[in-house]
């Protein structure tokens, strides 16, 4: 059994930067954790789900959608089964609900369909 849990503020104003944490609860070990890659997608009102960032189980791989290259930071800390979003310079068009997942098997790491086990989603409202 898996679980996320997302948290974070959920409103700031434009080029303001936030900090969403995505704490994974498992019942496997954390040595397994640490082997999976984890990502945050993000949905915004009216759209379809989009990748945003992930990261590998070591935390030495990364991906960014290019829309956010430069100013959003994905990390990890395996030792407490939690990933990170440091999110920079934001943007009214960055508003949306965030969900943190963990992909276990293979599969493109962009996309929605390789992941495993998702959050329920905290939501981000950039607005001034």
């Amino acid at each position: 059994q898996v679980q996320l849990q997302e948290s974070g503020p959920d409103l700031v104003k434009p080029s303001q930067m936030l900090s969403l944490t995505c704490t994974v609860s498992c019942e496997a070990s954390t040595r397994l954790f640490s082997t999976t890659f984890m990502a945050w997608f993000r949905q915004a009102p009216g759209k379809e789900r989009e990748f945003v960032a992930a990261v590998s189980g070591s935390g030495g791989i990364t991906f960014y959608k290019d829309a956010v290259k430069g100013r959003f930071t994905v990390s990890r800390d395996n030792a407490n089964n939690t990933m990170f979003l440091q999110m920079n310079g934001l943007k009214p068009e960055d508003t949306a609900v965030y969900y943190c997942a963990v992909k276990v098997y293979n599969g493109n790491e962009d996309s929605e369909a390789s992941y495993d086990y998702w959050g329920q989603g905290t939501r981000v409202t950039v607005s001034s």
